[in-house]
């Protein structure tokens, strides 16, 4: 499949985000394909959950769940444009965000985030939920 030529740019109105690993906005210009990626949780190919009352753990099978929907759309972690982060503890997960950001970061990837406290997920044990939109 030929890639499409699209110009991204990042909107950074203040400069504490980028430090953080993700940006304020991206305007994405020109021809291009959109991958809006449901939530994934720390789930195994079969459906089971994993890691139970681990949240690092569950937060990197997460990210490798999102990055397995990309490849099966010919994307990679680097189209991301957008990423929801859901947390049913916002305090437990905040000391292992570093798992997040490095990967992203590693990848070159910066998307606009929003991390969100929730009360539950839909999957009783699943601490971490990731859901995704990626422009290529």
């Amino acid at each position: 499949m030929q890639r499409m030529v699209i110009n991204r740019t990042a909107i950074n109105p203040v400069s504490w985000s980028t430090e953080l690993g993700f940006n304020q906005g991206e305007l994405v210009v020109g021809g291009h394909r959109t991958l809006y990626v449901s939530g994934q949780t720390a789930m195994d190919a079969a459906g089971t959950p994993q890691h139970d009352g681990d949240i690092a753990a569950q937060l990197a099978l997460c990210l490798d769940n999102v990055e397995a929907v990309l490849t099966g759309a010919g994307m990679a972690l680097s189209d991301l444009v957008r990423l929801s982060v859901y947390t049913t503890d916002v305090d437990a997960l905040l000391p292992h965000y570093g798992v997040l950001a490095g990967r992203l970061g590693a990848a070159g990837a910066a998307p606009t985030t929003t991390m969100l406290g929730v009360v539950r997920l839909a999957v009783p044990g699943q601490l971490v939920e990731l859901e995704a939109t990626a422009v290529a």
